[in-house]
């Protein structure tokens, strides 16, 4: 316990920044913040603020692609309910946005070289331990983001994590709390325990016992009602040797190919940032001085360490390394593009200030030959045509299969094998049948009980089946032979584990009455004795020790407490409090503020839930 308050009482505001931070790449929901907002259908409102559907699907998606990162390959993405996650992704985003409307009330700011010392420090954008402008670049196009989105995702993030800082940060707690917790967790206990087993051999059950218990608990004793199903598979691979590729397809497919290929270029800058302390005139005044002193033959690198305010590039002289079209603001590379190597730009404005721009060097794009390239553009060509096949078999498929009274009219249409399952319930069975789909289909009310066949279920992007009852097993009762000794085992155990709590109570009644004293009640046992047990004592069973810190302090020495549990095995455990004990030991400094910031701590989580709890109450949320 002491280490667990040790690790959770290290400073909560770098937990919640730089957690953010270096969580930025699991964040569920994040990359729902910058979509497009002409859609006009809503999922919902917040506080008269929506949510699109396009949020929310992507929330999903996230969702979706991070739990089956951490369930692994092997994991049957049809068993993730869709409802549940639209559900938890829905109240993500409400939470999210609620929180956000909170600090932008609150007026919590977070400044532009803020972000940037942020962004300068996260693992992710580090190469050899130090900010590479590059892999800046290469993560955040992963995740869908140019830099002024991500920038603006960081700061919502940020004035988030300054809301819940200053919420959690404010719990206190008072010494004579601190004292008291402390009191508590070095308390140790002297206690002995006398086991009274559970002994089957003890009981003794008639045939009328099993038969009685059969009829009582018939319910329990139903064979599994299962299905057999027969059904057709549609495989998108099977489509390939089907399709060919002409040579004009190729070489426009080539063409296609090599023209998308851009220059990279490789820009250095400048940047006057515009930000409460500096105006628009002003950084612009300051770039226009700077530009006059290159005219005077002074080094672009030079006054690039002296002046930028781009702490990522300026002590490289300004250097943003290589990059193509769409990274940088559209008036940053309108005036980077039409720049000759070496040549300077006249200032150009952006979102973050006034910025000169030179060009040092451009990098001409590499341009693979017809026949380096010929195998993928026959396999993209072919995947293109498989594409629109499979969706055209598809439907083919699924009306013939609406139509059709079996599955024997569709797999001859289309030249499938009708196949047939192993029986399964509604748990599922193996590979088919496992399927979270094909199972709802198999027992839906239109398959199991009208007969119908199933629409077409996708079990994969490249593998589309349909589906039929061919057999139904309905439940029924099993025959008492069939479960009889199964029974004997169960009510044995059970009997006997009544028998011993029945025994142990008996035996606290009179212990705590006086009439048994402790020495008597071994009955040929004796008492395990153990002396200063904490609270996570190693060796004592954790209900037998649960159980003992619940129980009350004896009130006289020399007569004890009493009190007993069961054990999973049906053993009955009959405990012994003798004594407590709390050693008045002075908190060292260490200690003292170790607990402090662990009570604290838990203070303001728990006072920032209740905080997010009174948003979501009094705020005004319609779902659509």
């Amino acid at each position: 316990m002491l280490q667990n308050i040790r690790d959770n009482s290290q400073g909560w505001i770098a937990k919640t920044i730089i957690g953010v931070i270096v969580a930025l790449l699991a964040l569920t929901g994040v990359d729902a913040i910058f979509t497009s907002t002409s859609n006009s259908q809503d999922a919902a409102e917040v506080n008269g603020e929506a949510i699109s559907t396009v949020e929310l699907n992507q929330a999903v998606e996230m969702q979706r692609r991070q739990l089956l990162q951490q369930l692994g390959r092997d994991f049957d993405a049809s068993l993730l309910d869709e409802e549940l996650l639209r559900d938890a992704a829905m109240k993500g985003l409400i939470e999210r946005t609620l929180l956000l409307q909170a600090a932008t009330d609150a007026n919590f700011e977070f400044s532009q070289q803020a972000l940037d010392q942020v962004v300068l420090q996260t693992p992710e954008f580090l190469v050899d331990g130090k900010f590479d402008a590059s892999r800046f670049d290469q993560v955040i196009s992963q995740l869908g983001y140019s830099r002024l989105q991500f920038r603006q995702m960081l700061e919502e993030e940020m004035l988030i994590g300054q809301l819940r800082a200053g919420i959690a940060n404010s719990g206190f707690v008072t010494d004579a709390e601190v004292a008291a917790f402390a009191r508590l967790e070095k308390q140790t206990r002297d206690f002995a325990t006398l086991t009274l087993k559970a002994d089957s051999a003890s009981v003794q059950l008639s045939d009328d016992d099993i038969k009685a218990y059969y009829e009582a608990k018939a319910s329990e004793f139903m064979s599994p009602e299962q299905v057999v199903l027969e059904y057709v598979e549609l495989n998108k691979d099977g489509f390939f040797d089907q399709v060919e590729v002409s040579d004009e397809e190729l070489q426009s497919a080539y063409q296609n190919e090599i023209a998308n290929l851009a220059e990279q270029r490789q820009a250095a800058h400048i940047l006057i940032e515009v930000n409460d302390s500096l105006s628009d005139d002003q950084a612009k005044t300051k770039i226009e001085d700077v530009e006059k002193r290159l005219k005077q033959g002074d080094d672009f690198a030079a006054l690039a360490k002296e002046f930028s305010a781009d702490p990522g590039s300026a002590a490289n002289g300004g250097d943003l390394g290589y990059a193509g079209p769409g990274v940088y603001d559209p008036a940053f590379e309108e005036a980077l593009f039409s720049l000759n190597k070496g040549d300077v730009s006249p200032p150009v404005r952006s979102e973050f200030g006034w910025h000169l721009i030179k060009l040092l060097d451009v990098q001409a794009p590499e341009v693979p030959s017809f026949e380096s390239l010929k195998e993928k553009l026959v396999r993209d060509l072919k995947a293109r045509q498989v594409e629109q096949r499979f969706v055209e078999v598809t439907k083919q498929l699924e009306d013939s299969a609406f139509e059709a009274s079996d599955l024997a009219q569709p797999a001859q249409e289309l030249g499938l094998e009708v196949k047939v399952t192993e029986a399964f319930g509604r748990d599922g069975g193996e590979g088919l049948t496992a399927n979270r789909q094909v199972i709802q289909a198999a027992f839906s009310a239109e398959v199991l009980e009208d007969g119908s066949n199933s629409a077409a279920i996708e079990l994969d992007p490249n593998t589309v089946v349909v589906v039929r009852v061919k057999e139904h097993k309905k439940p029924e009762r099993l025959a008492l032979d069939q479960v009889a000794q199964s029974i004997r085992e169960q009510l044995t155990q059970v009997r006997a584990s009544e028998a011993a709590k029945a025994n142990g109570e008996q035996l606290i009644s009179t212990l705590r009455s006086g009439e048994t004293s402790a020495d008597q009640a071994g009955q040929g046992q004796t008492w395990q004795v153990t002396e200063a047990a904490t609270r996570s004592h190693e060796g004592i069973e954790p209900v037998v020790l649960q159980e003992l810190f619940r129980m009350p302090k004896p009130s006289d020495a020399g007569r004890p407490t009493f009190a007993g549990v069961s054990l999973n095995n049906g053993d009955f455990v009959v405990v012994k409090l003798n004594g407590v004990n709390e050693p008045q030991v002075a908190l060292s400094e260490e200690d003292k503020t170790m607990y402090s910031r662990f009570l604290a701590s838990r203070s303001g989580q728990q006072d920032f839930a209740a905080f997010r709890k009174k948003l979501e109450a009094e705020a005004d949320i319609e779902r659509f």
